[in-house]
């Protein structure tokens, strides 16, 4: 258990990373977090970076 308050921010903020790390999509072709969620006529899902217009699924 944390000794302050500070450190328990500290560990939330930390938590916070590992979360934005694990569920964040990145564009394959560039890179970049800008990533939209497609949905198909047949019900299949694709992705297509609006940064740079590269789609995938």
């Amino acid at each position: 258990m944390p000794a302050s308050i500070l450190e328990e921010v500290d560990d939330l903020l930390d938590a916070e990373v590992i979360r934005d790390r694990i569920t964040r999509l990145d564009c394959p072709s560039c890179g970049s977090a800008h990533v939209a969620l497609v949905l198909g006529d047949n019900g299949g899902v694709s992705y297509v970076c609006t940064a740079c217009g590269h789609s995938w699924s």
